[in-house]
């Protein structure tokens, strides 16, 4: 947190203005198999670290066995970030699916799942964490493949922004949509405002965006970029997508009120 403004009023009252800064990830991690066909888990964690975000939405997260951890609990002692494993398919030896890492307080956590039948099993993690006396809602997820599932799944995720109240809604992970024209990127616009949409896969040579981070209100995301370095381009076949987000918090007479930014233009970054 970086005060932008301090203002010492005549009456000795302290009226302080601060603007806070939070930043938001999506990475598919490709089980921590990289480019080479390697699996290093110390990869991911240095891309990881590389970002440094406040909250991070993981797809293909293979959660076997790691030396004495598993492997989400090695990415988020590795980190410092508490995680929360979203698995879409359970096995007898591990699981595989998403995962979310924050270094947020959490409120409220729940596991959405959004399945077809025939189809490989796809989820959600809806969570609502406590950013400085603020409620961020965050939606992490990773849809399915074909047209039609990723219609009906958009339709779901988009039921549960009126789920509850939240001063920012966040929609972060691998959309696999392909069709920039489609129906779920037009209703996601819609809700959201129009966002840039920067290429994340495959790594080595990005040519689609399947990777998105979606906020509301659209004014708070102050930036949004592809995280390309070139650990990350080895790492994994997906690049991370990184965003920064803005709020400001006013102190006065002892009394803190957080707000976010409040005007929904529409405008790209």
């Amino acid at each position: 947190m970086q005060p932008a403004h301090l203002h010492v009023r005549s009456d000795c009252n302290l009226d302080i203005t601060a603007k806070i800064n939070m930043r938001l990830a999506t990475y598919n991690i490709h089980a921590c198999i990289g480019a080479d066909g390697r699996f290093d888990p110390g990869r991911t964690v240095g891309v990881l670290r590389q970002m440094n975000a406040d909250v991070v939405a993981l797809q293909e997260v293979d959660n076997h066995p790691l030396g004495e951890v598993e492997l989400l609990d090695y990415l988020s002692r590795e980190t410092g970030l508490a995680a929360f494993a979203g698995p879409t398919l359970q096995r007898d030896t591990r699981h595989y699916g998403n995962a979310l890492l924050t270094r947020l307080p959490t409120l409220t956590l729940k596991q959405i799942d959004l399945s077809l039948p025939r189809r490989e099993p796809r989820g959600a993690i809806h969570a609502l964490l406590d950013w400085n006396g603020q409620n961020l809602q965050v939606v992490a997820t990773h849809l399915g493949l074909r047209p039609g599932e990723r219609r009906q799944q958009v339709r779901r995720l988009l039921a549960l922004y009126n789920s509850g109240p939240a001063a920012l809604s966040v929609l972060l992970g691998d959309l696999n949509e392909w069709l920039l024209w489609g129906r779920p990127l037009r209703w996601l616009r819609r809700h959201f405002s129009a966002t840039p949409q920067p290429r994340t896969y495959p790594a080595r040579f990005p040519l689609f965006a399947l990777d998105r981070i979606w906020v509301h209100p659209r004014s708070a995301m102050t930036s949004l970029a592809v995280h390309d370095s070139p650990l990350a381009r080895i790492a994994s076949d997906h690049l991370p997508l990184m965003a920064e987000l803005a709020a400001v918090a006013h102190e006065h007479a002892g009394h803190p009120v957080s707000t976010a930014a409040s005007r929904n233009t529409g405008a790209d970054v």
